[in-house]
């Protein structure tokens, strides 16, 4: 079986690709509310921001073990891993992937913060 993800770029699936994919694993694992953020160009130490809702902290964990298994094989390396019940971050270096529980989400609304540094 082949994939779709044409040319690598230093080792790594191309931005566009790999957003693509780890929206589909999300999706396809039951993430909810997936938010994409581009921030490419803005004042910000990535490039894009993916934010998930996780159903509880158990679904978090497994979330972030499929991305390792999805991503890695395509040549993704995981930069940094920072986790606890609620919230998930990980690292790909020039994207970050937020896995929050409802209440977290809700709580910190990165989403609103990241919107208007990309409105800038």
């Amino acid at each position: 079986m082949s994939n779709n993800f044409g040319k690598k770029n230093k080792g790594k699936i191309i931005l566009k690709n790999r957003i693509t994919e780890i929206k589909r694993i999300l999706d396809d694992k039951k993430a909810e509310n997936i938010e994409i953020i581009e921030l490419k160009g803005q004042d910000y130490i990535v490039d894009t921001v993916v934010i998930a809702t996780t159903l509880n902290s158990k679904h978090g964990i497994s979330l972030l073990n499929y991305l390792k298994e999805g991503l890695k094989p395509l040549g993704e390396e995981f930069v940094r891993v920072e986790e606890n019940e609620d919230w998930t971050i990980v690292d790909l270096g020039d994207t970050l992937i937020h896995l929050m529980t409802e209440s977290h989400r809700k709580k910190y609304n990165i989403e609103e913060f990241l919107g208007e540094l990309g409105k800038k």
